[in-house]
C-alpha cells in the first residue's frame, strides 16, 4: 500500500501536519493553485507571552494577490532575520534554541520561496525524528481537472493506493469514485499528546518548533500520535 498526502505548502507548520506526513509514503506538495490570503502557507502561530499566541507571517510581494503558490515572492530578501528575532524571543532560553536557528538557517538558504516553504515543513519534520516521504510537485506532474477529480489523478500519478486527508476534504471528495478507482480514503484524526509549554494552557496549533524547544529529540515523534479514520466512519458522522 502506497500511501499519499497531498498538501499546500506550509510554513514550519503545527504538529498535526507532522503527524500526517510521519503517515505518508509520498508527499505531493500542491504548487500550481492559486494562493488564498490567510492559509498556512506563509503563516503560523507562535507563542507570545504565557497568554496567548501572535503570528510569524512571510511578507509576500504584492501581498501575493491573484498568483499560483509556484509564483510566489517575498517582497523583501531579508525577511527571515525577523523571523529569527521573533522566534528568539518565543525560544531563546530553550536548549535546543541552536536547533531551531538551524532549521530556519535553512529556509533562508533555499530559494525560491515555495521550496523555501517546503524546507520548513521538510527540517522540522526531521527535527521531530520523521524520515521524510518522497516529495513531489504537482506543478511537475502535468495532471489536468479541478476538485476531487484532479486529487484522484495525482494521488493515482503517484502510484498511490490510499489518500490520507485532513477533514476540509469531506466538502467535496467523491469517496465513490476513489472507491471504485480502488484507492483508500481514510482523515486524519488528530490527537497529539501534549507537551510542557510556556503559554498558560496547552494548544497544539502553534508551530512544531515549539515541541522542539520543549522537548527532547528522541521523545519528539511519540507526541505526534498520528491516527486516521476511514471515510465512511467520518461520513456517517456528520
Amino acid at each position: 500500500m502506497t500511501r499519499v498526502v497531498i498538501s499546500q505548502p506550509m510554513y514550519f507548520p503545527w504538529v498535526g501536519f507532522l503527524a500526517q506526513l510521519a503517515l505518508a509514503d509520498v508527499l505531493i506538495w500542491l504548487d500550481d493553485v492559486q494562493f488564498s490570503k490567510g492559509s498556512f502557507t506563509n503563516r503560523v502561530q507562535v507563542p507570545k507571552g504565557p497568554d496567548g499566541t501572535g503570528w510569524l507571517s512571510i511578507p509576500l510581494a504584492g501581498k501575493g494577490s491573484g498568483r499560483k503558490i509556484a509564483d510566489l515572492a517575498p517582497d523583501r530578501p531579508d525577511w527571515t532575520e525577523s523571523h529569527r528575532a521573533t522566534l528568539r524571543n518565543a525560544y531563546g532560553r530553550s536548549a535546543d534554541w541552536n536547533e531551531i536557528d538551524a532549521c530556519l538557517a535553512e529556509v533562508a538558504a533555499t530559494s525560491p520561496l515555495p521550496p523555501a516553504i517546503a524546507a520548513s515543513s521538510e527540517t522540522l519534520a526531521r527535527a521531530v525524528g520523521l524520515d521524510l516521504p518522497a516529495a513531489m510537485w504537482s506543478s511537475d506532474m502535468d495532471v489536468p481537472g479541478a476538485g476531487s477529480a484532479r486529487v484522484l489523478s495525482l494521488v493515482q500519478a503517484a502510484g498511490g493506493t490510499r489518500y490520507i486527508t485532513g477533514h476540509g476534504a469531506r466538502n467535496y471528495l467523491d469517496h465513490a469514485a476513489f472507491e471504485a478507482a480502488g484507492v483508500a480514503v481514510d482523515y486524519m484524526d488528530y490527537a497529539p499528546r501534549p507537551w510542557p509549554q510556556s503559554s498558560a494552557s496547552f494548544t497544539p496549533y502553534v508551530t512544531g518548533l515549539d515541541l522542539v524547544a520543549h522537548v527532547p529529540a528522541p521523545d519528539r515523534r511519540g507526541h505526534l500520535n498520528p491516527r486516521t479514520t476511514p471515510w465512511r466512519e467520518v461520513v456517517e458522522q456528520d
